[in-house]
């Protein structure tokens, strides 16, 4: 009965971390999927909107953008305008490395602006 139970007790060891390792890499799948459904924006889109453009409007055809690498996009870019509200996505084309802001003032897209991510 004892050699069952060490038997048991020695499974039981090497399965509870392999299940937390799992978990762990399932969180991290999803909090990247997050990140990409909130973050990605097609380079199209970010051609075919202009300054001057309806905030709603433009608003519309972007993800939220709010995820916590949003303070990493904001990163190296240019200068916001002053006044302004900006959001920041990622190209969905690429390497993943360019940046695309959109900066909001009194109900407009007020300035576009691409950049590289440092």
């Amino acid at each position: 009965m004892a050699r069952r139970n060490g038997c048991l007790i020695g499974c039981l060891v090497a399965v509870v971390p392999g299940i937390g390792l799992l978990v762990v890499l399932l969180f991290g799948v999803g909090k990247l999927v997050d990140v990409a459904d909130k973050t990605l924006v097609d380079p199209k889109v970010y051609e075919a909107v202009k300054a001057g453009d309806s905030e709603s409007e433009v608003r519309a055809k972007l993800p939220s953008g709010e995820t916590f690498v949003k303070s990493t996009l904001k990163d190296g870019g240019p200068v916001e305008p002053a006044g302004s509200q900006c959001a920041w996505y990622l190209s969905s084309a690429g390497d993943g490395n360019t940046v695309f802001r959109f900066c909001f003032k009194d109900g407009k897209l007020a300035e576009k602006a691409d950049y590289r991510l440092k």
